[in-house]
């Protein structure tokens, strides 16, 4: 299964994300989504698994969970928009890839068995000097992996 990962759109998804999405079979938001409208746009692509962000309010605010965990080709994916406090407590049993965004710093790391993918920021407030960024998640890969694309 091949999943679209991005984060931190802020009300804004730049030209780009549906040709870069257009052969996902799901799409992940990890927060800090803006107007519903983010979420409309991208379930014309494909199903989307979103949580909340800290700056998500209003209608996103009450409509979505802060945490998400999806089942894909035998991986667990955990859905945060905040990593830290999550590594902090302890990454539940079973999970392999842990999903996030938040820091905008675009980066796709495996720590002990765990693969960690932060998309970046979609919205374009990167903070490492990159514009707009996105990620493809391939959870058929044994073990999976992803890759950061810049729009």
């Amino acid at each position: 299964m091949l999943i679209g990962v991005l984060s931190d759109t802020h009300g804004t998804l730049p030209p780009g994300v549906d040709e870069a999405f257009r052969d996902v079979d799901r799409i992940i938001h990890a927060g800090d989504i803006g107007p519903a409208w983010i979420l409309d746009h991208l379930e014309a692509i494909a199903p989307v698994i979103a949580v909340r962000g800290n700056m998500d309010s209003g209608e996103l605010e009450w409509r979505l969970q802060d945490r998400a965990v999806i089942q894909a080709d035998g991986q667990r994916v955990m859905v945060v928009h905040q990593a830290a406090p999550l590594l902090r407590a302890g990454v539940p049993e079973g999970v392999t890839v842990l999903v996030s965004g938040h820091t905008h710093r675009a980066r796709v790391e495996h720590v002990g068995g765990l693969l960690h993918v932060n998309p970046g920021s979609a919205g374009g407030r990167s903070r490492d000097g990159r514009g707009p960024t996105v990620a493809l998640l391939d959870c058929a890969a044994d073990p999976p992996t992803a890759s950061i694309i810049e729009l």
